[in-house]
């Protein structure tokens, strides 16, 4: 099945909450209605009389109202709404020929089999043609100019108190609904391509499924005079038949699930415009609550110190999420959408699992791509945000003081990095080189934010060598590991505690941290320099003998260990994993005991 065929059935699904307002969610907006928002709100009496009048604040939510396939769409030309309009549409005198078209189309609803009491007096009232007159006198007119295009919306009395607004009557829904479809039926029917059934065909699909991308549509085939079908089809007809009901439920489901994932993400600590101009849709239609694709896997609240206790959490969190999830639950569907135009919105990447599948998945990303961060001036051990490894890899330092990717880069390579994680691809090359790029330039950065570019980089390598080489590296200092690089990285790390050890500026960096840049591409030699500068200034001035042994002692140590390459690869560049050996010793050497006997990792 495709997106269009799940976006149908998330919609059947939660039939419970069409038409539903529901504080800090978006609503599932009925077929045949659209969700907008409603300048002015006038009370009615039941005969039809004006009672009130007031100004919608902005802070209300949105509400739903019954449009047609023409109203829904309509840009310059007069079409009018079958309900709630423009003042322009409803006052006799601003715009006779939108007025008549407002009036025609409310009374053939009214007098058909489809009626509904809100009608009668709605009707009645704007027939007599005191709306502005009843406004003016409310002080709710500024200039007929600027209040023609206000939204009005209705409320009548008596009928259904206290949810007494045309937006909160499912009945109102319902009977437009079915007046609507038998006045397009009377239309010859044809194969609906989503459902296989014969019916009535949508002329026209909705727009708005992406609010950033206010006229951009997913189906649409009204370029007749370029290239969108010629070619191929000799009319639009041939190209795509979707049903007017299935088109209706499918944009519909979809703009709400766009609004949803929204709420979902920003529960998990991501906001929807950190992806970009690519929205990224991860749901299961029968609405079980899954864990985003691009969000965390556990629970971000969590704190792991020890590899073995952030893995069996993580095994844990697997377990719980498949008890929600069984596989007979519907899967989980992935989408990502772009909009390369102004009027296009196209898939830009599509894929449906079964939720055991998915949740291994997002399981074994987590379960590799992993590494100590310093939060909150705690440390603990967890995987990095698509975000923060995107962010990491391409982005400047903005005004915030994070680092921000332009919005381009960022979309392409989160989508890039989702395919890594749901697809189970391989970590591309290039953005773990770059991360390492970054990693070894920290004079580039804040402090701070270079120790968070160094875990994620160390996660990303992590991974890296798990998906090419079938490596898993360990997170725990291994002194006899067999890598010229990695032993490197633990010289480097002895190299800089050695200085810090004897002055207490924590903004001033030591000469090997300076030099970083360069010994990684010439590390026997300027390692050598870096060793002469310590005799010259830094050894005499630790605070006892028994200190300087153990540095030296652990210098030799590492220098045995290197010394065990070819003679010709000493001086060679330094692989990635440089970065691992020094954060490992790093941490091995900054640990210190607390007064309640739990070993906390105290990175300076």
């Amino acid at each position: 099945m495709g997106l269009l065929q799940k976006a149908l059935e998330t919609f059947d699904n939660h039939r419970d909450l069409i038409g539903v307002e529901k504080e800090g969610h978006s609503m599932l907006v009925p077929v045949s209605h659209i969700l907008t928002n409603a300048g002015l709100e006038i009370t009615l009496e039941k005969d039809g009389t004006f009672a009130s009048a007031r100004a919608v604040d902005k802070s209300e939510p949105k509400i739903p109202i019954p449009v047609t396939q023409d109203s829904a769409g309509r840009t310059s030309e007069a079409c009018a709404h079958p309900l709630c309009d423009q003042l322009c549409y409803i006052a006799a005198n601003i715009d006779p020929n939108k007025h008549k078209l407002y009036i025609d189309q409310l009374t053939d609803w009214c007098n058909s089999e489809y009626s509904h009491p809100m009608l009668k007096p709605i009707l009645t009232y704007v027939e007599r043609g005191t709306v502005i007159s009843d406004l003016t006198n409310a002080g709710l007119m500024t200039s007929e100019e600027n209040d023609k295009k206000i939204l009005i919306r209705w409320r009548i009395l008596g009928i259904n108190p206290p949810n007494d607004g045309c937006w909160q009557q499912p009945s109102l829904f319902e009977a437009f609904q079915n007046w609507y479809m038998s006045k397009i039926s009377e239309t010859p029917k044809q194969l609906c391509m989503i459902t296989g059934e014969e019916t009535t065909i949508a002329q026209h699909h909705p727009k708005g499924i992406v609010s950033i991308y206010g006229n951009a549509k997913l189906i649409s085939a009204n370029d007749s005079i370029n290239f969108t079908y010629r070619g191929r089809f000799i009319d639009k007809k041939q190209t795509a038949t979707v049903g007017y009901v299935a088109s209706q439920k499918i944009h519909n489901a979809l703009r709400w699930l766009v609004s949803e994932q929204g709420v979902q993400l920003k529960k998990q600590g991501i906001q929807q415009s950190d992806f970009g101009n690519r929205v990224f849709l991860c749901w299961n239609p029968q609405g079980v609550e899954i864990c985003h694709a691009a969000g965390p896997f556990g629970k971000k609240e969590d704190v792991y110190i020890i590899p073995s206790d952030y893995r069996n959490a993580l095994k844990n969190t697997l377990n719980g999420y498949k008890n929600q999830l069984p596989d007979n639950k519907g899967g989980v569907v992935i989408a990502a959408l772009d909009a390369a135009t102004t009027g296009r919105l196209s898939v830009a990447y599509y894929n449906e699992l079964r939720g055991s599948d998915y949740l291994e998945r997002l399981y074994d990303w987590d379960n590799f791509c992993c590494w100590y961060y310093r939060d909150n001036s705690k440390q603990s051990i967890r995987s990095p945000s698509l975000y923060e490894i995107i962010n990491s890899a391409y982005g400047k330092p903005g005004n915030s003081g994070k680092l921000e990717t332009d919005k381009e880069i960022l979309g392409q390579q989160i989508q890039r990095l989702l395919s890594c994680r749901v697809d189970q691809s391989h970590i591309p090359f290039d953005l773990m080189r770059s991360l390492v790029n970054r990693a070894s330039t920290p004079q580039a950065y804040d402090k701070n934010l270079w120790l968070k570019i160094l875990s994620t980089t160390c996660a990303v390598i992590n991974k890296f060598y798990h998906d090419h080489y079938k490596e898993d590296l360990n997170m725990e200092l291994e002194p006899e590991k067999q890598d010229r690089s990695y032993q490197f990285g633990r010289l480097l790390a002895v190299f800089e505690k050695i200085e810090r050890d004897t002055y207490d500026n924590e903004s001033r960096e030591p000469y090997a941290i300076r030099m970083l840049s360069i010994y990684n591409r010439r590390p026997m030699q300027i390692a050598k320099e870096i060793e002469m500068q310590l005799e010259r200034a830094y050894f005499r001035r630790l605070k006892s003998p028994q200190l300087r042994y153990y540095y030296k002692n652990k210098i030799g140590e590492i220098l045995a260990e290197i010394t065990k390459s070819p003679l010709k690869e000493l001086n060679a560049p330094l692989k990635e994993t440089y970065l691992i050996g020094y954060y490992l010793q790093r941490n091995e050497l900054y640990k210190s005991k607390k007064t309640d006997n739990n070993v906390e990792e105290s990175l300076q």
